[in-house]
């Protein structure tokens, strides 16, 4: 880097980098730093050129690593960042306005060597790298060195939580940003949003950005980090005091969406009187360096796509997710998942709890505007998940909402594109509907809600569909597609669970909605004949004769087939998941009989016009006695029809449907325990979370580039 840098492939021969990795110990306070601190180059905009960087600042590390315990020259120029953000703090006297340029660059160098070494060494190893000083070996480690690193992770904490984005003194009650934004006012015709607003940004980002780089080393072992030397210091000692107020920053900058500065902006504008040093290098910085900061990522993500985001919520958001998914260590909790469990809205006036000292408020509107607008992200839906599940009072607040709608769509759109979304993405959506289905609130308010025109669902044309119908259209269409492609229990068992919540609340089903209840239940028959037949073959085979008598298959255990091929042995583990699938929809449809006949005719239509499909499970063992009302319902009503004559018309049947609803003595219907399901999360959730938040991160961090070679916690077709 350096000023004299103009494109990246020339990093590794610059005469700037060269000198940082070289043989010679540089002081903090040498001149060199200014002339460091002051560059700009070709900027990378796509995997390609990130991936150039990555190997030039690789070229610069291997020389750094092997100098650097005899330099001390990395620990010089930490402190040379830390001296330039504490100028920030402090100078409202300074003349020299440059100072927050120069923490930017220094921190984006920082950033990129750090990212270098962490993938190439042991936290230990990197440890021992900011201990080194001047002329200085190992040996002369002491506590002032020893905390170099906390007091990095403090400061890019600091500089996160106080450094506003956009007309800093209407947020802060900080002196030097109240100077700084006067000097500003009297500087700049473009005002404070144009000048100030576009350099804080730029510095918060990377901040953000260090931070992840800091954490990525769980990116490099196969096991999850259960003990970390920086998961100590960000649970533990200086940055503990500021676990509420980074928590609320970073959902903060995920709910504003701020757009970033255009690539190439002159951040500060040439004045007449020339301007002197400040202007002529700080528009080079501008010019050369913003795009590396708001463009390009990993994989193949495009630019134009990224333009229309926010890099810093973005970035923000993936940091949140990462810090909420520490793990606990065994004298403290993660501290970061604390404050997201217990945040509070801003119109809450209750006192907070005295044992969570994380607490804070928030703007609960705000939030879930953001949260609606941002599904198609698995990152906001992973965050929508974690809210629901462990903070009461944003659940609380959710199920309240009167436009549940906003957050419920984009959930079924995530699900009907199910062939678009990565399995844990589809995952996540249905577990928040799952929760959201077990408030009975909830299940009621969908049906009340009526949508006209949803123009994704491309099976049928819904001029006019509860959210109700709707969510169970897609559930159901969800179990289909993972009948015949995926063939998960996981996402069966899930989505079944969701519908049987539902179930007693169902009300005015659409006709179509009503139809597929049934549909499904016909396919799963159908696979239930062709299972049961591929059973009974390989039975008879391993009995060695067609007229070998066959054990009835109603009452076969898994002890029994103990002795069968693995073939045979799959067979009948098929047989009793699929009958197991059969049950549930039996109860959900047996649970909307009894609990709401009446709201339902048109389920009723489908039982009738169906009734067929249910004739071989009246005498299944497994089946008898939830079969017992529907063979009720569909031999009353089969009875009024015929009373009422041949060639009726679907009006017609509905009509009398309707009348025999009234009809039906409701103490002829069993009663079955209400079907109730809750999300219970596996004992160590970590073991899904972790990988998952760390694919997002290799896939997803604006400007950040991974080898994919040297990752071990994940494959790269995971997730």
């Amino acid at each position: 880097m350096g000023a004299n840098s103009s494109s990246i492939s020339e990093l590794p021969e610059n005469e700037y980098l060269q000198k940082l990795s070289g043989s010679e110990p540089i002081s903090e306070n040498d001149p060199f730093w200014n002339q460091l601190l002051s560059f700009s180059f070709t900027t990378p905009t796509n995997s390609a050129d990130l991936k150039l960087l990555e190997e030039a600042t690789i070229s610069v590390c291997k020389s750094l690593v092997e100098k650097n315990p005899r330099t001390g020259n990395l620990g010089s120029l930490i402190k040379v960042f830390l001296s330039r953000t504490k100028e920030l703090k402090i100078s409202a006297e300074c003349q020299n306005h440059l100072f927050i340029w120069q923490a930017h660059n220094a921190l984006f160098i920082i950033c990129c060597l750090l990212k270098v070494f962490i993938s190439r060494m042991s936290e230990e190893e990197l440890q021992l790298h900011f201990t080194y000083e001047e002329k200085a070996g190992p040996s002369s480690c002491g506590a002032e060195c020893e905390d170099l690193i906390e007091e990095l992770l403090c400061c890019l904490i600091q500089l996160i939580v106080e450094i506003p984005l956009l007309y800093p003194c209407q947020h802060t009650d900080s002196n030097w940003w109240k100077w700084l934004c006067s000097w500003y006012r009297g500087r700049y015709s473009g005002g404070v949003t144009s000048a100030l607003g576009d350099i804080t940004y730029s510095i918060s980002l990377e901040a953000v950005t260090t931070l992840i780089v800091f954490l990525s080393c769980q990116l490099f072992h196969k096991e999850i980090l259960r003990e970390s030397i920086i998961h100590r210091y960000l649970m533990h000692g200086r940055c503990l005091p500021y676990t509420s107020r980074l928590v609320k920053t970073l959902l903060y900058n995920f709910i504003r969406q701020e757009r970033s500065p255009p690539p190439g902006t002159h951040v500060f504008q040439q004045q007449t009187d020339g301007g002197g040093l400040l202007y002529g290098i700080a528009s080079g910085v501008a010019t050369g360096l913003w795009t590396v900061f708001t463009l390009g990522g990993v994989g193949s993500k495009a630019s134009a796509q990224l333009e229309q985001c926010s890099p810093l919520a973005s970035q923000s958001l993936l940091l949140l997710l990462v810090l909420a998914n520490l793990t606990d260590t065994p004298d403290t909790p993660n501290p970061y998942r604390q404050a997201i469990m217990s945040f509070k809205n801003t119109q809450d006036n209750t006192a907070f709890s005295s044992s969570n000292p994380h607490a804070f408020q928030i703007n609960f509107n705000s939030l879930y505007t953001a949260l609606c607008d941002q599904q198609k992200s698995d990152q906001a839906t992973l965050l929508l998940y974690m809210l629901l599940h462990q903070n009461s009072n944003v659940r609380t607040y959710v199920l309240a909402r009167t436009d549940i709608e906003n957050l419920v769509l984009p959930i079924l759109e995530i699900l009907y594109h199910v062939e678009e979304r990565n399995s844990h993405h589809v995952y996540m959506a249905l577990i928040i509907l799952l929760i959201l289905t077990e408030d009975d609130g909830f299940n009621r308010s969908i049906h009340e809600v009526i949508l006209k025109n949803i123009t994704w669902y491309a099976e049928r044309v819904l001029t006019e569909i509860s959210l109700g119908s709707l969510l169970i259209l897609v559930v159901i269409r969800t179990i289909q597609y993972n009948m015949t492609r995926t063939r998960d229990k996981y996402l069966h068992t899930n989505c079944l669970a969701a519908l049987a919540n539902m179930s007693a609340q169902f009300r005015s089903l659409h006709q179509y909605a009503a139809q597929r209840i049934i549909s499904l239940f016909s396919l799963l028959s159908k696979k239930h004949n062709k299972v049961l037949e591929q059973a009974t073959q390989s039975l008879r085979g391993s009995l060695g004769s067609n007229d070998s008598p066959l054990p009835d298959y109603h009452f076969w255990e898994m002890s029994d087939c103990l002795h069968f091929s693995e073939t045979k042995l799959r067979h009948a583990q098929d047989l009793n998941v699929i009958e197991e699938v059969i049950r549930m929809m039996l109860e959900i449809i047996n649970s909307c009989l009894t609990n709401s006949l009446h709201h339902n005719p048109n389920l009723v239509y489908a039982l009738l016009y169906k009734r067929d499909l249910f004739e071989q499970f009246r005498t299944h063992p497994s089946f008898q006695d939830i079969m017992q009302n529907i063979d009720l319902v569909i031999s009353f009503f089969s009875s009024r029809l015929e009373q009422a004559g041949a060639e009726l018309s679907v009006e017609r049947v509905l009509e009398i449907i309707k009348q025999g609803a009234v009809a039906l003595p409701k103490d002829r219907l069993r009663k079955f325990p209400e079907l109730k399901f809750k999300y219970v999360e596996e004992e160590q959730p970590e073991e899904f979370f972790i990988p998952y938040v760390w694919s997002l991160v290799y896939n997803s961090a604006v400007a950040l580039y991974w080898n994919p070679r040297d990752i071990q916690l994940f494959t790269m077709d995971s997730g």
